[in-house]
């Protein structure tokens, strides 16, 4: 499996949680999306600034494994790795349980753009996927 290009922390609040004492699943979807715009945003790309060019990011589709659940005042790492597939920006990302690394959920993002709605690639986030992909094959070898 390739490494991972990024990764932020955070922690389950109470609210996020069932009446089964577990994250409910559709707060995983918040997560990958938090991180997400955390890795645009640490790479100098704001995802409302993008918004304001005419360019929306939005979810083509979304596959989501869960394997272990999170309850609440768990602490966790959101990583993720990107690549492009043609139009598509792929996110490859992960939740883990800290501090013991247990696999929480494995998702698979794919992203399309609208340019002042029309499916389009976006030079910036080319060049990101491009040189992120580039790196994880750099520190692969």
């Amino acid at each position: 499996m390739m490494p991972y290009v990024y990764e932020l922390k955070m922690k389950v609040r109470d609210y996020e949680c069932d009446l089964q004492g577990i994250v409910n699943n559709a707060n995983y979807q918040h997560y990958t999306e938090h991180t997400r715009h955390e890795f645009l945003l640490s790479k100098g790309i704001s995802f409302s600034e993008l918004h304001k060019k005419g360019i929306d990011a939005v979810v083509a589709r979304l596959t989501m494994q869960f394997k272990t659940p999170l309850t609440s005042g768990d602490e966790f790492a959101s990583r993720l790795r990107v690549k492009k597939e043609g139009v598509k920006y792929v996110f490859h990302q992960d939740i883990f349980r800290l501090p013991d690394e247990k696999l929480v959920m494995r998702s698979q993002v794919e992203i399309v753009c609208l340019v002042n709605g029309i499916l389009n690639t976006v030079p910036i986030l080319d060049d990101l996927a491009e040189t992120e992909s580039a790196k994880l094959q750099i520190d692969s070898k």
